[in-house]
């Protein structure tokens, strides 16, 4: 296959490569945060001030190549939701994350492709190492991680690198020059022996193409399937 010629490891973002939210998730994530903090708005409107920040927060560190802190995220969302900052107990922000990991938990994602074990299973058969690279919003690489092994996909993975412990994001140098430390620390390796597989034509595929990584893009409705197998 010409995509992994001369490539001897391979990067995958997470969201929308690999896994999808769960529809429900976001939802009941407004009404616990309505009554978490008394917020006195509508679920649609919890849901919908939410979703903006969401994207502007993702946007941002895709500009600036940093990571906007969770705390700082959701600082700023009460605060447009009619709860001040001084209004909030650090306890309470501890609290909140507790309480939204949980119901993370109990609505999944779940794998865009049902056959993603077997095909991360082949790909390392044929002696690629394997790793992840992505961006996070308000949910937590400390999060990922388990919900990844519920999953069954953990264990195909040499290492797993999330923006908010690493402190930048893609398509940033500082996130890829990561990504390229680790993988070397596996065995030697040369740039264009690493492929980056994304949904993001900014963050993924060209932001790993002008490092130097080799990159392909997973196309809307595309499963891993349509880049390995076919």
């Amino acid at each position: 296959m010409a995509l992994l010629e001369g490539i001897r490891h391979i990067s995958f973002d997470l969201w929308l490569t690999l896994i999808c939210s769960n529809p429900e998730y976001k939802s009941r994530r407004a009404v616990l945060m309505a009554q978490h903090f008394g917020v006195r708005r509508s679920d649609a409107e919890v849901q919908e001030v939410f979703t903006y920040h969401d994207r502007l927060f993702n946007r941002i560190n895709e500009r600036a190549g940093g990571n906007v802190q969770y705390s700082e995220m959701l600082y700023v969302i009460l605060d447009r939701l009619g709860v001040p900052p001084d209004a909030i107990e650090e306890e309470a922000m501890t609290a909140y994350y507790q309480k939204a990991e949980l119901l993370f938990f109990e609505h999944m994602p779940r794998l865009l492709d049902t056959g993603t074990a077997g095909i991360l299973e082949a790909l390392r058969a044929k002696g690629h190492t394997l790793s992840i690279l992505s961006n996070t919003g308000f949910i937590l690489g400390r999060t990922l991680r388990p919900v990844l092994e519920r999953l069954g996909i953990a264990v195909y993975f040499d290492f797993q690198l999330y923006s908010d412990e690493i402190g930048s994001s893609k398509p940033s140098f500082k996130a890829y020059g990561q990504l390229m430390e680790a993988s070397a620390r596996l065995r030697p390796l040369e740039k264009e022996e690493l492929l980056h597989v994304g949904d993001n034509p900014i963050a993924d595929l060209e932001g790993a193409r002008r490092f130097g990584f080799r990159s392909a893009l997973l196309e809307q409705d595309a499963t891993l399937r349509n880049l390995f197998l076919n």
